[in-house]
This record gives structure tokens, C-alpha cells and sequence, in this order.
């Protein structure tokens, strides 16, 4: 099911800003609804014909919790990147997130 998981426990407020055209920083924050010990990871795909891949470089919170990523030697392509993150826990299903973001209008 899309949308298995306990309710809340997606990421909320997704955004990615790109720096000085190969430097792109994303950020989130834990759903109100999610476990203490959920932990969410960051995929994305620059284009279809491309691989995804997982950060190399999380943002951690207070918690130790990774609420961001920093990517490097990012090209930016006319096509939408597709971000996905996805969640952990040992106490519940996460919900997942996902968004295609046109990386050359930001």
C-alpha cells in the first residue's frame, strides 16, 4: 500500500535549496506523529536514465536524527529530480515521502 505506515510519522516541510550551481542542501523535519527512534533517509534520482542514490552527508537534529542532506557535484538537469525519503523504526511502518522537483527553477 502507498501509504502504509502509522499516520504523521512522513517527513514534513521538504525543500532543497542549490548553492553555487553543484552544492544542493535538502531539509526536513520528523513528523509529529512518529516514533522517537524513527530515523528517515534520502533518496533522489536526477533524471530517469540515472541511478537513485542515498545521501553521503546527513544533517543530524538534537536527537541524532537525520532532518537534512548536503549533496555535492550535483548536476542540474532540465528533466524533474524525484526525492524520496523513507523511514525507520522498531516501534511502527513509517509513512514515506516523495516529491519531483524541478531543480533548474530553484
Amino acid at each position: 500500500p502507498v501509504f502504509a505506515g502509522m499516520n504523521g510519522s512522513a517527513i514534513e516541510n521538504f525543500s532543497c535549496v542549490v548553492y553555487n550551481i553543484f552544492l544542493m542542501n535538502c531539509t526536513w523535519q520528523a513528523g509529529r506523529g512518529a516514533p522517537a527512534d524513527t530515523q528517515y533517509f534520502l533518496y533522489w534520482q536526477n533524471s530517469r536514465a540515472d541511478e537513485a542514490m542515498e545521501c553521503e552527508l546527513y544533517i543530524k537534529d538534537e536527537n541524532c536524527r537525520n532532518t537534512g542532506c548536503i549533496f555535492e557535484n550535483v548536476t542540474i538537469g532540465t528533466e524533474k529530480a524525484y526525492f524520496l525519503v523513507n523511514g525507520s523504526s522498531k516501534d511502527s511502518l513509517i509513512q514515506f515521502y516523495d516529491e519531483y522537483i524541478d531543480l533548474y527553477k530553484i
